[in-house]
């Protein structure tokens, strides 16, 4: 890849990054462009994470992409599954020949003089190579794929058994007829917690709080029936529609009427376990949607806990001891693994440095527009799926954004596009991500954030995003678009100027 130059490179082969692909291919037939993958295989997230019953945690109709129908039957797919769906897109659209493998971003720098971004990649052998590129998309998420988050509990190097982080899953872990304590209660602990059950002697879920779970059916019944009469895509396309309106009027029902919806997602769990369960493992301080719900599919979880294989203590580690952990209750909880499920550590942008005309970027000063690209950072793309829905609804969507964007660039001869903040106006600023969960917490000093109005607020919102991002004018007079001068490096700041530009 030395000297070449590209129109679009694209960070992250993965369910973003090979959906940008295909948009591009769809849309903007005669722009040149590469996936760059820092990992040695397609999949990102489907394929780094090995633990026990990895899954999506939304319904494959809407977590599926807007160009290929999901024809799996189960709704709530297995890691393997969405694999197989990802290298059927890459073969049905001859991606193959445009992933560089073992090639991970270390360094991209824009030049406003070129009009062009010079990225650095680090390759699995230790070597280094330069691609330049038009328009940088980033699809690799907002986690870092090197290190989870790993609380520092203290009695460590005591314990006797094996202490694992679900991120880095040995392959050769046996957890058959054992003891194990899964620490945490998000995502991945209420799916690790039946699917290991099934052959541990015990599972111990072990929550500092609760978390709302609610079950779903493992596949959608109605989807199922369309599907018997009704050509693929069009069954695929309502059942997607119906999830994504259904998603819609719960997440609003549970913003409008937290109380009334929290006690119908308690009743729910009650329902499940029975009158006389102890809803303390299961009622949470927070109201729904302050942090993501937790999807179980088929009751998997609460039928674990009733068969007595798997159980629910809330409570904090004191310490681990030699053969287990020791509680701030005083209780001893005895284990052979320790689990823990304790969360992400985000990133943005991955661990690459940015900068732009030799100024470092710190994208905790940034302002997000539109939910795609970021204040006073030209040429540059990034896809941040939805929070209360599934993450490729929004992903499509910025793809088909950029799509529009690149096209217009060209159409107009200004190769340059920059979201500018209004000059000589204060812009109230909150953050991009308004959930309490601690794995977001943590970063959000480091992450973007969104501003007082549009188009630099986020919608959340799939239905407003489709008339934002694939509708409305691409040239909105909040976007500068400009050409390079040689010998200058000073971008147009206010959009009048870059309109002079343009009509020169």
């Amino acid at each position: 890849m030395k000297n070449e130059i590209l129109d679009v490179l694209i960070v992250g082969a993965g369910l973003s990054g090979i959906g940008a692909a295909v948009h591009l291919t769809k849309r903007c037939p005669g722009k040149s462009f590469a996936i760059v993958e820092g990992r040695e295989r397609l999949g990102g997230t489907w394929d780094l994470f090995k633990y026990p019953g990895i899954r999506s945690d939304s319904d494959m109709y809407t977590l599926g992409y807007n160009f290929k129908p999901w024809t799996a039957r189960r709704a709530i797919a297995d890691a393997p599954s969405i694999l197989t769906y990802l290298n059927e897109t890459v073969d049905e659209y001859g991606l193959h020949d445009k992933i560089r493998f073992n090639r991970k971003v270390v360094d991209a720098s824009w030049s406003s003089e070129e009009a062009l971004w010079t990225v650095t990649l680090a390759h699995g052998d230790g070597t280094h190579s330069t691609v330049k590129c038009n328009f940088l998309h980033m699809c690799s998420g907002y986690y870092d794929y090197q290190q989870g988050h790993n609380p520092d509990f203290p009695g460590k190097a005591d314990f006797a058994g094996d202490i694992v982080h679900p991120q880095f899953w040995p392959e050769d872990l046996d957890y058959s007829g054992k003891k194990v304590v899964v620490i945490g209660s998000g995502a991945t602990a209420v799916t690790l917690v039946p699917s290991m059950a099934a052959t541990a002697e015990h599972v111990t879920m072990l929550q500092r709080s609760p978390t709302y779970i609610v079950s779903r059916p493992g596949e959608d019944k109605w989807a199922l029936r369309l599907r018997k009469f009704l050509p693929a895509k069009l069954a695929y396309l309502l059942t997607r529609w119906k999830n994504v309106l259904l998603g819609i009027f719960m997440f609003n029902l549970a913003r409008k009427k937290p109380a009334g919806f929290k006690q119908r997602l308690l009743e729910m769990v009650q329902d499940e376990m029975g009158a006389d369960v102890d809803m303390t493992h299961y009622t949470p301080s927070y109201n729904p949607w302050d942090q993501r719900l937790c999807l179980v599919p088929d009751s998997d979880l609460f039928a674990s806990i009733k068969s007595g294989k798997a159980s629910i203590v809330t409570d904090q580690v004191e310490k681990f001891t030699r053969d287990g952990i020791k509680l701030k209750s005083g209780k001893m909880i005895k284990a052979d693994i320790i689990v823990t499920a304790t969360g992400l550590k985000m990133l943005t942008g991955g661990s690459a440095k940015i900068s732009v005309d030799g100024q470092p970027v710190n994208f905790g000063e940034k302002i997000n527009y539109k939910g795609v690209m970021f204040s006073g950072i030209p040429n540059f793309g990034m896809t941040m799926g939805y929070t209360n829905a599934s993450w490729t609804l929004k992903a499509d969507l910025t793809s088909e954004y950029v799509c529009r964007l690149v096209n217009y660039m060209d159409k107009n001869g200004t190769p340059i596009a920059t979201p500018t903040l209004p000059v000589g106006e204060t812009m109230g600023t909150e953050p991009m991500l308004d959930f309490s969960s601690g794995y977001v917490q943590r970063a959000i000093k480091d992450l973007p954030k969104q501003g007082d109005r549009k188009p630099w607020r986020l919608n959340q919102n799939y239905p407003k995003d489709i008339i934002n991002l694939r509708h409305k004018a691409v040239n909105d007079g909040v976007i500068v678009f400009s050409r390079p001068s040689a010998g200058a490096a000073r971008l147009p700041e206010q959009p009048a100027e870059a309109e002079a530009i343009a009509a020169e």
